[in-house]
């Protein structure tokens, strides 16, 4: 197994129901298993805000490659989706065509869609345990 400094780190929503399940989705064809997950009210994702500031007040799923490296490299939005999508590989990469939309257009579609994501999928009142067989997988859990 890679170091495990080394492995992406996927911070999200805990709260969400549509975030939650998505990582729920994203746990099942994570063909490499080195995905890691934080919610944003977590130490850790605390921590990756510190080192860039611009996440400050940020509300989006947050990509972090590298994480407490000093390569690390950070994407949010619809970029973050992208990079999930594109770490899934196999058919999921189909959806990279998205690139094509334009960076402010995808945000603005993500940023829409996240404005309503309590009303579609419900909210937790805490983030929910993981199971044991992936607990290893999040991080401050």
């Amino acid at each position: 197994m890679p170091d495990d400094h080394a492995m992406p780190v996927l911070l999200y929503d805990g709260v969400c129901g549509i975030c939650n399940r998505s990582v729920q989705t994203i746990l099942r064809f994570d063909r490499r298993g080195t995905l890691r997950f934080a919610a944003l009210d977590s130490d850790f994702a605390r921590s990756v805000i510190e080192r860039h500031p611009g996440l400050q007040d940020l509300d989006s799923m947050v990509f972090v490659q590298n994480p407490d490296r000093p390569d690390e490299r950070i994407a949010v939005r619809s970029a973050a989706a992208l990079q999930v999508l594109s770490y899934l590989g196999g058919p999921f990469r189909l959806l990279l065509a998205a690139r094509l939309i334009p960076a402010g257009l995808r945000d603005w579609l993500y940023d829409r869609f996240a404005a309503i994501r309590y009303r579609l999928g419900g909210r937790h009142d805490t983030c929910p345990v993981p199971s044991p067989d992936v607990r290893s997988r999040f991080l401050d859990v």
